[in-house]
């Protein structure tokens, strides 16, 4: 399956980096990496739901395209 995903610019470098030291795929090693995560996680308790922001006429008040502003939003509500 294709997805898209934000990274940090320096994070990604350095995945592909490894990737082409190892003879791998950036999508290999991020599967493989992925999966070790998963595998090491036991399933956690259900969370609090996320925070809703905007208006009751269903204007946004956090550009959701904006990762920092979303960020900032869901700092002030700890």
């Amino acid at each position: 399956m294709r997805t898209s995903m934000n990274l940090p610019d320096g994070l990604l470098e350095e995945v592909r980096a490894r990737a082409a030291a190892s003879g791998r795929t950036t999508t290999s090693l991020v599967e493989e990496a992925l999966r070790l995560l998963l595998d090491s996680r036991p399933c956690s308790a259900p969370r609090s739901p996320l925070p809703a922001y905007g208006s009751p006429d269903g204007e946004f008040l956090v550009d959701l395209g904006d990762r920092d502003a979303v960020w900032a939003a869901l700092d002030e509500s700890r």
